[in-house]
Formats: C-alpha cells, sequence, structure tokens
C-alpha cells in the first residue's frame, strides 16, 4: 500500500508541465510495465502470450473497484467518445446536454440523430455552459430520456453536481457521465450515475488508448447495443455463426482489447486505488489552490468555481490579454492551454513549487504590463 508522497514521488520530469487537463506524461511505473510485457509479447511463447492478455482482466477490475462496480460491467474502449457513441446510439428519445460540452457529446448526439432519427438532442441552455440540477430541471420535457454530462468542464473546471443531476432528472432516466476530467483524482459518486466513460490518457498518466466504461444495470436495459461487433458477442467470437449481444456490458464492445493499452491502464489505476482518491484529491486541491492564490495576488480573473466542491483540477484564467500571459508563460517553459479567450492551467498532485513559481513569475509579468 502506498502512500500519498509515494504517489507524488512518481512525478518526475522537468518543472514547467501545468497541463494535465490536455495530456498527462506517463508514470515510470506505467512505462516500465509496458516495456516488460512488449519483452514478454516478443518471445512468441504461448504462456507469454496469455500472460499479458490477462492485463485485460486486470484493468477491467481496477476501473471496476474505483467506480464500486462490478467487473462484468466495465468495458475497455479505445477511447471516451467511443464508451459515449456506445451508450447515445442505443437510446431513443430526447437527450439533454449542453452545446458548449467538449466535442464529444455534441457530436455523437448529432451524428446518432442524423443516422438513425432515434435521437433527438436537447441543447440545454445556461449561464457559462454549465450543466446545474437548476437548469437541468427546467430543460426537461416527457421525451428525455437521458442526460449527457462532463464529471469536469474542460473550458473552466466547473465540477458537476452528480447527485443533484441525479434528483433533478429522477430515477427513471439515465445519466451519462464523461469522466475524463476526473476519473481518479476526484472522489466522485458515481452511484448517482448510469454510465460512466473516461480515458487514462490525462490524469491516469497511462497514455493513449486506455479507455473504459462502465453500463450500470439500468443502462443496459435501456441502451441498445447498436454497434456490438463480434467482441461483444454472447460467448465471444464463433466462426460461421453470429450470436446475439452479451447480456454483460462486453455487449457494448466492438472487437478485442489492446492489451498494451490495457496494461497501462492497469498499473496506472493501480496507482490510483493504492494511493487512495480521497488523498489524491485533497493533495490536489492545495495545488490548485495555490494556482488560484498567485492568480488573485496578481489580480488576473478566474471563470473556475472557487468553491472546492465545484472545481476539480483545471483553473481557468482570463487576463486583459490572453496571448501576452501565454507567452509569458511559454518564456519560462510552462507548458499550459490557450483556448476560447482563457489560459487553462492544470496542475497535478506532482506539481512542484518550482512550477508555480514559474507561474507566479508569469502572472507578475503580465500584472506590471
Amino acid at each position: 500500500m502506498s502512500t500519498i508522497a509515494d504517489f507524488r514521488s512518481s512525478f518526475p520530469g522537468e518543472p514547467g508541465y501545468l497541463n494535465w487537463a490536455s495530456f498527462g506524461p506517463l508514470s515510470p511505473q506505467v512505462r516500465d510495465e509496458v516495456v516488460a510485457d512488449l519483452e514478454m509479447l516478443g518471445t512468441g511463447r504461448a504462456s507469454s502470450i496469455a500472460h499479458v492478455h490477462e492485463r485485460i482482466d486486470e484493468a477491467r477490475g481496477a476501473v471496476a473497484g474505483l467506480l464500486g462496480a462490478a467487473v462484468d460491467e466495465v468495458t475497455l474502449q479505445p477511447s471516451t467518445t467511443y464508451g459515449v457513441m456506445h451508450a447515445v446510439y442505443g437510446l431513443s428519445g430526447g437527450v439533454l446536454a449542453s452545446p458548449a460540452e467538449f466535442p464529444t457529446i455534441p457530436t455523437a448526439l448529432t451524428r446518432a440523430a442524423d443516422a438513425f432519427g432515434r435521437v433527438r438532442p436537447q441543447w440545454l441552455a445556461s449561464e457559462g455552459g454549465w450543466v446545474t440540477p437548476e437548469a437541468v430541471a427546467e430543460a426537461l420535457d416527457a421525451d428525455t430520456v437521458a442526460l449527457a454530462v462532463s464529471l469536469v468542464d474542460f473550458r473552466t473546471g466547473y465540477r458537476a453536481d452528480l447527485a443533484g443531476l441525479r434528483e433533478a432528472i429522477g430515477p427513471d432516466r439515465l445519466l451519462i457521465v464523461d469522466a475524463v476530467q476526473g476519473f481518479g483524482v476526484i472522489d466522485a459518486d458515481w452511484s448517482a450515475a448510469d454510465v460512466v466513460c473516461g480515458n487514462g490518457y490525462k490524469w491516469l498518466r497511462a497514455g493513449r488508448g486506455t479507455g473504459f466504461a462502465w453500463f450500470s444495470a439500468r443502462a443496459r436495459a435501456s441502451i441498445a447495443p447498436v454497434l456490438s461487433g463480434f467482441g461483444g458477442a454472447e460467448g465471444g467470437m464463433t466462426p460461421d455463426a453470429v450470436p446475439p449481444p452479451a447480456a454483460t456490458a462486453q455487449a457494448y464492445t466492438i472487437s478485442g482489447a489492446d492489451v498494451l493499452a490495457a496494461a497501462r491502464l492497469a498499473v496506472a489505476v493501480g496507482q490510483v486505488a493504492d494511493a487512495g482518491v480521497a488523498e489524491i484529491e485533497a493533495a490536489l486541491t492545495e495545488r490548485v489552490d495555490r494556482v488560484i492564490e498567485i492568480a488573485q495576488r496578481h489580480g488576473i480573473p478566474i471563470d473556475t468555481p472557487l468553491e472546492p466542491e465545484r472545481r476539480a483540477g483545471i483553473v481557468a484564467l482570463a487576463p486583459a490579454s490572453v496571448a501576452a500571459l501565454g507567452a509569458e508563460l511559454a518564456n519560462r517553459g510552462v507548458t499550459a492551454t490557450t483556448r476560447s479567450g482563457t489560459v487553462r492551467i492544470a496542475p497535478h498532485v506532482g506539481t512542484d513549487d518550482e512550477t508555480l513559481g514559474l507561474l507566479d513569475e508569469a502572472c507578475a509579468a503580465v500584472a506590471r504590463g
């Protein structure tokens, strides 16, 4: 059992990285394990190949553990988007979502509506694009069958109130959650959701291709496995026959999983489980508090909620000149994302004081004009 100090020490690298909401550099443990698995796959021995293949169930079990779900309710996906599309394409009726969401959700809704005509996108109008229980309750109608929402808004870092959203939509509608900006660093109440989709290439530090999705029993009863391939067939692949989709969440898969991606995900989620999600959230909150303090001290407006329960690891700064702050950060070797009139700062547990000092210097330079 590792501690939060052990977890923090697994963040090597040069100072200046504040872009974890975009990409998480792979942890040393993930890199080491993948190299070992690559060597095993290179032997050609059946026992070695079978051993690496076991990473699939290991990854599903690790994700299920963090979600508090059964293993057979979790599937591995190439990305968050794949999981969301499996969920949305199998619905019939109105699906409520903010048009300001990351394109994963609006695109899936639009494509499903265009392709099948069974899904009717219901675009939520709300201040700042935030999906609040109040805005959702006002927008619901008799045709609404589901709400699709990001746990953490990719633009501003607003953290959705999953329990409040569940109360707003009631027990008979589905709550579909894109968890990529919070899974593993936010101690969320996943039981409020029906579908949770994520990816390990950001905060989990597992690299691309490490997507996953959880489909509850209620979700599986309502979502047709429209995109179910031979990998999702009952009993697995059957030559010369097309079996029905599996009764488990495996129905929402297309083909076999990437074993090396599964290995990366298994190791990364295992690190999080060992350190503890609540402990990681507390440590991340301290780093985010520091970012907010720096911005406020230099008079830089913040678009992110200040209440800890309404934010995660993203702080959106809205200076008078985004270009000026972006340039000051770049000149000091700080990596961040400039988009839509904000500079998005995303620290992690392992973000050191030197990195925050570089941010402080850049903000000070902008404040001086």
